[in-house]
């Protein structure tokens, strides 16, 4: 690990995390408050893929659907206004609208040779923006003088890496240069990631094999045509398969760092709270 010890961890000129688990755990409530209290720069893979590598795309898509509209489409056609996703820290929705659902296309869904054209799109655009976190380091501490770095990394970084093999190219470089800190969910965080998901389903990025396991069990399971798929309905009904596929794989991504709980950043309000936490879980590992 980039800290063998709790003691060289607290005695680090500049401290370097990244934050991994389950959407809805605390990554980005840690780095938010570590980036408030100034001397943390917070590097959200989200944001990253959203402006760096998916911009173009979703901008596209967004005028595609405006050229539907003679109106717009006129003025698009003689440049007289300009479209573009407004993308934040905090807003991440133009991401996941491009990302889709599929199913019937009168409910908003996409056929499936396309959304999984778009899920490959977002497999690329997040390796690469995993891979960037060095240059980042390099470039916060460069261009703006932080001494401390956070990787505030997206749920599906476990469909990419094969944590079992000491060679994973992603994650032999993120622990070449970060403590990867997994903030690990309990059966109540879980049951209440799915009834939140279930009020409000958002697109969600899956490893290939298992999107097309779910679908075809899904098709099966309610005997349904692709095109005749609610959307919704079938992101719910995959929510907690989805949820029970990553687990053993943070799992065993955790073997390349630490491990925290949610309940115990739910408890962290300060910085020094957040380094005594990190230190503690430093030592849990020797």
């Amino acid at each position: 690990m980039l800290y063998s010890s709790a003691s060289e961890w607290r005695a680090a000129a500049h401290k370097r995390v990244l934050f991994f688990g389950m959407s809805g755990l605390g990554k980005t409530f840690l780095s938010n408050m570590l980036r408030s209290a100034g001397d943390w720069f917070h590097y959200s893979i989200d944001y990253r893929i959203g402006t760096r590598y998916m911009g173009e795309y979703i901008a596209d898509n967004a005028k595609a659907e405006a050229m539907k509209v003679p109106f717009l489409k006129e003025m698009l056609l003689s440049d007289s206004i300009y479209i573009g996703s407004n993308l934040t820290f905090e807003n991440l929705k133009p991401v996941s609208a491009y990302l889709g659902k599929p199913g019937d296309p009168s409910k908003g869904g996409l056929e499936m040779d396309e959304y999984r054209r778009r899920q490959e799109q977002f497999r690329q655009s997040e390796i690469h923006a995993l891979m960037d976190t060095q240059y980042f380091i390099e470039r916060a501490g460069r261009l703006y003088n932080y001494p401390h770095f956070i990787c505030d990394t997206g749920g599906s970084i476990c469909e990419w890496v094969d944590a079992d093999d000491p060679n994973d190219p992603i994650l032999k470089e993120l622990n070449r240069h970060t403590l990867m800190v997994w903030i690990k969910g309990d059966e109540a965080h879980t049951q209440e990631l799915i009834r939140r998901f279930d009020k409000a389903p958002k697109p969600m990025a899956y490893q290939p094999e298992f999107l097309a396991s779910v679908w075809d069990e899904y098709l099966r399971e309610k005997n349904a045509a692709p095109e005749e798929v609610d959307p919704d309905a079938f992101i719910r009904w995959t929510y907690s398969k989805a949820l029970a596929h990553r687990q053993p794989r943070y799992e065993a991504m955790a073997k390349w760092g630490v491990t925290v709980t949610a309940d115990q950043v739910s408890h962290v309000k300060t910085e020094q709270d957040f380094e005594n936490l990190i230190a503690e879980s430093i030592e849990a590992k020797d």
